[in-house]
């Protein structure tokens, strides 16, 4: 398969500000040839159609038929629906249960979608809501796949580590994650934002960085290339991020009590690839060597944002980000000589 840039809905603007339907068109119009969906927007859409902010699962199966129809006219493959958050290692089981049953409806939007991939971002509720147990993480993962297998056609599952998730929030831990699993549908999608974020860079201090940053950092993306099977890559994601002017501290406008800063770093202040004028500083483009020309990997190579921009205000949003998305790509394009 050859390189295909996609983006994710959410990345064009927020929600409650943009229409999808726009945000679709406008990632059509700038050149991508893929879109993850952000089940926030799908939900918007539903309310929306409902007339209320409580939609029924009709409400919400009519919404991904619209995305359906507007991405294919737009010439967009739909690569998945993200995110299934806080399901896997949770203590109370009767919650656990209630995410079985809704993972059944998201069967059937991913269907209605067109798409065979949902992503699960490792859990970061606060540590006394989990087990630690990787036996237990992995025997819930491994009861979706299974689900998800069963499907006609088959589910796909991609797991992401977070940079600020509580037990798996490196790729190292994801991959022993998937290797426990031990299922064909069951894999990950790699984030440059999420593995340099965690192992190289540290926005709570003063450097920007972890200490022994580069010499670790260098190890870690060694041993990636050495242990991972690219077969269970099943997407990527290719995202930078500013760098502090000062810690994301008690005090920093950024900062959020009981928020781990790396999960208010994210949401407030990612870049696109070689946005050095926006403060773009991780070593990004080393994660994405590797993943490509270290692993091999071949396929689509998605352009996540997540940014205080998104919510701001205009028709002009969802351009911008989709322009700058695409310059982006480009730009990735050439410095890493992609067909």
């Amino acid at each position: 398969m050859e390189y295909k840039p996609a983006i994710m809905s959410a990345s064009l603007g927020r929600a409650w500000l943009h229409d999808l339907d726009y945000k679709i068109e406008q990632a059509g119009k700038a050149g991508f040839k893929g879109i993850e969906i952000f089940y926030e927007d799908l939900d918007y859409a539903a309310r929306k159609l409902s007339g209320n902010d409580s939609p029924t699962s009709e409400h919400i199966l009519q919404a991904a038929q619209n995305v359906h129809s507007s991405c294919q006219t737009q010439g967009l493959e739909i690569i998945g629906l993200q995110p299934f958050l806080f399901y896997e290692g949770l203590k109370d089981r009767d919650q656990h249960a209630r995410l079985i049953e809704k993972l059944k409806l998201w069967f059937k939007i991913a269907k209605t979608l067109g798409t065979n991939t949902i992503q699960i971002p490792a859990n970061f509720l606060p540590a006394e809501q989990l087990t630690g147990d990787r036996e237990v993480i992995a025997a819930d993962l491994r009861q979706v796949a299974d689900m998800g297998a069963a499907e006609n056609p088959p589910v796909r599952f991609a797991y992401e580590n977070l940079c600020w998730s509580t037990h798996n929030d490196t790729w190292e831990k994801i991959w022993d994650t998937v290797k426990r699993v031990d299922r064909p549908n069951f894999g990950m999608c790699l984030d440059t934002f999420n593995i340099a974020g965690r192992e190289w860079a540290d926005p709570a201090s003063a450097t920007g960085k972890t200490p022994n940053a580069d010499e670790n950092f260098k190890l870690s993306l060694e041993k990636l290339v050495k242990e991972v099977d690219v077969s269970k890559v099943f997407y990527i994601q290719v995202v930078d991020a500013e760098r502090m002017e000062s810690p994301l501290v008690a005090g920093h406008p950024f900062h959020l009590d009981g928020q781990p800063a790396r999960m208010s770093w994210s949401r407030n202040a990612r870049t696109f690839m070689y946005e050095e004028e926006r403060g773009a500083y991780l070593p990004a483009e080393d994660v994405a060597k590797a993943i490509i020309s270290g692993l091999g990997y071949r396929g689509y190579v998605s352009m996540e944002l997540f940014s205080r921009t998104m919510a701001e205000e205009g028709k002009q949003v969802p351009d911008q980000h989709a322009a700058r998305g695409i310059l982006s790509w480009k730009k990735f394009q050439e410095r890493l000589n992609l067909n």
